[in-house]
């Protein structure tokens, strides 16, 4: 009698971070791999409004127990395993390549010297939020970047559209959706994400995981198409899978999980704890796995 498939239990971000597990669930890759993978709840934008981001969805399952792994910006994951419980580490960065475009509607902004004060909508501790500061304090220095929390990225959008804010950071599907609607890109940042997972999971089963990932992506990539619909879904309509898989490797791609090295690590943590975003009480030995 074969041993019972490891359950391990997701915690949903935006459907264009999860697309890999998405596709490897309908493709049946983890159960090939010997794991019984499951989303712990329904993808929800409701919470991304609050400012405690240990109560958002994906934090609070994880959190609670409830979860067993969830992705999340970078820095984001070194964020929430400090403020949480420290039950977690950072396993790899995510397969999810993604852009954070700043759109404005406004003729009058059109490069990041324009954003100098001009409040630009975001989603606290996210990818938006920290990849944004990235962009654009080069072009303008610390002081004259204005971030304005908004909340999920197509709120973000709609109070752009409606004049709300004058320039707001999103990623896709969002970017194209706001092209499509008379939008223009101000600037863009390609960013990966972190993989945070429980210490119960053992190497084996991290390695199983990150297999199925990584054959998911070989899918989407051989033909993007079939899976773009995943994220248009939340458009209702308003971009078809079509107009997404148009501007596939403009505005998302996905590669195979990459292992978070110690290199890669330490920049991006003094870069927070410069910046007051971290204590600096960490390293990479206590917040990544071995």
């Amino acid at each position: 009698m074969s041993a019972s498939p490891t359950v391990i239990r997701i915690s949903p971000n935006p459907p264009v971070f999860d697309l890999p597990i998405q596709v490897a669930l309908e493709k049946g890759l983890f159960a090939a791999n010997g794991l019984d993978v499951r989303f712990a709840a329904a993808y929800s934008d409701h919470d991304t409004s609050e400012r405690e981001v240990l109560k958002r969805q994906k934090e609070s399952l994880f959190e609670d127990q409830k979860a067993d792994a969830y992705n999340v910006c970078e820095w984001g994951g070194i964020d929430r395993l400090e403020r949480g419980e420290g039950q977690g580490r950072i396993a790899a960065l995510r397969p999810a390549i993604a852009a954070q475009a700043i759109l404005a509607f406004d003729p009058a902004i059109q490069t990041p010297r324009d954003l100098a004060g001009v409040p630009i909508g975001i989603n606290e501790f996210t990818g938006s939020h920290f990849v944004t500061v990235q962009t654009i304090e080069g072009a303008i220095g610390k002081d004259a970047v204005k971030l304005e929390h908004i909340g999920a990225p197509e709120t973000r959008l709609r109070k752009l559209r409606d004049g709300e804010v004058r320039a707001a950071a999103v990623m896709e599907p969002w970017i194209s959706l706001g092209l499509k609607q008379g939008a223009h890109i101000v600037a863009l940042s390609f960013y990966r994400g972190a993989e945070v997972v429980s210490p119960h999971l053992n190497e084996a089963q991290r390695e199983a995981f990150f297999r199925a990932l990584d054959q998911a992506v070989d899918l989407i990539n051989a033909d993007f198409g079939t899976y773009a619909h995943h994220l248009t879904k939340a458009t209702d309509g308003a971009l078809t899978p079509g107009e997404l898989a148009a501007n596939y490797g403009h505005f998302i791609r996905y590669r195979h999980a990459q292992r978070y090295e110690e290199g890669l690590f330490t920049p991006a943590y003094n870069w927070m704890h410069d910046r007051g975003y971290s204590e600096g009480k960490n390293t990479h030995a206590s917040l990544v796995v071995s």
